[in-house]
């Protein structure tokens, strides 16, 4: 069967690689129908991601049919229906696995880093790693992924009708952190240096927008909370500045969450820590309860589809896809693969 590969940095192959097993005890053979590309599979393709060996299949935002059940699959599973996949494994004994949080698992291997992911034709996975919605397209399906990311990150963060939340970040991962705190309730304030997705911000549920390229941002914070600063600060940029932003500007006994990985190391006024006592959390991955919020967000028609998904190619153009992105990434909330 077919299958793109990055086989190097910056080198990207559509390549015969052997066919899927048929599934075993447990198992569903999916036939892939729609692949989303994510920034995990860019910092792979560039060669900066210290999770990725090469050669390597990306892709783990993916939905798909199943073609064919493996024994022991419970009955509610069956050819011919659409299923969407949590691309997380987990080993069941470390300290996260014990601790019912799975989903950050010591040893966790997910698609498309660790091991073999979805941009082929078929990939077998664990049926109790699959969900489904009547509701829902193919593109919807592929598209939960990376929303519950942003999900998981306002329940880290405690979010409530109570808070005011201030989001960085408009990409795919912050669009869903501004859904998320938004179906909690929360006041949402999105920040980004972008009008156009500032707007995209607005369309998934933040009640206010700040260019912090154009306006002073403190100062805005400041104006819309009375002094006191937002109660969580949810970073989905993944830089320096906007690290300690989130420390700087967060209320006394705040909550800040951290989704992306630093691109530089990060120096801290470590006082705040102390002064304001902080609650300073990381979010990893998404639990399977935040699957389900996004795609009950999905179903009441909560997300717009159509604003998120930047570009939608055949298989056969994904390695183009990934090159074009590489050369302008700012331009690109998300890219979709069909096949």
């Amino acid at each position: 069967m077919k299958a793109w590969v990055i086989t190097e940095s910056l080198k990207m192959e559509m390549l015969e690689v052997p066919p899927a097993k048929q599934p075993g005890a447990g198992e569903v053979l999916l036939r892939v129908r729609a692949v989303g590309y994510c920034g995990t599979d860019l910092s792979s393709y560039r060669g900066t991601s210290q999770l990725v060996s090469y050669p390597r299949i990306p892709g783990h935002e993916l939905s798909g049919v199943i073609e064919a059940v493996g024994p022991g699959v419970p009955s509610q599973w069956k050819p011919g229906m659409n299923a969407l996949v949590i691309p997380y494994s987990n080993c069941g004994k470390c300290p996260p696995c014990r601790k019912g949080r799975a989903y950050a698992c010591r040893h966790n291997q997910t698609l498309g880093v660790q091991r073999e992911g979805a941009l082929t034709e078929f990939i077998v996975v664990p049926s109790e790693k699959l969900l489904t919605s009547s509701k829902l397209s193919l593109r919807e399906m592929a598209l939960v992924e990376p929303l519950t990311v942003g999900f998981h990150a306002a329940a880290r963060g405690r979010v409530s009708a109570k808070d005011t939340v201030a989001v960085f970040g408009c990409g795919a991962i912050g669009l869903g952190v501004i859904a998320g705190a938004a179906a909690r309730g929360a006041r949402v304030i999105a920040i980004d240096v972008d009008d156009e997705k500032l707007a995209l911000g607005k369309a998934c549920g933040a009640n206010i927008a700040i260019n912090s390229k154009a306006l002073n941002l403190h100062e805005e914070l400041q104006k819309l909370t009375n002094g006191d600063g937002p109660d969580v600060m949810i970073e989905a940029v993944g830089l320096p500045q906007t690290f300690r932003a989130c420390v700087d500007e967060v209320c006394f006994a705040g909550r800040v969450v951290y989704i992306g990985y630093g691109k530089a190391p990060v120096e801290y006024e470590t006082k705040y820590f102390v002064m304001k006592e902080l609650d300073i959390l990381g979010s990893r991955n998404a639990a399977p309860e935040d699957f389900q919020d996004v795609v009950r967000a999905f179903e009441a028609g909560r997300i717009p589809v159509e604003k998120i998904i930047t570009r939608t190619v055949p298989f056969a153009e994904a390695g183009a896809a990934m090159a074009a992105w590489h050369a302008n990434p700012a331009i690109v909330t998300k890219i979709q693969i069909t096949l």
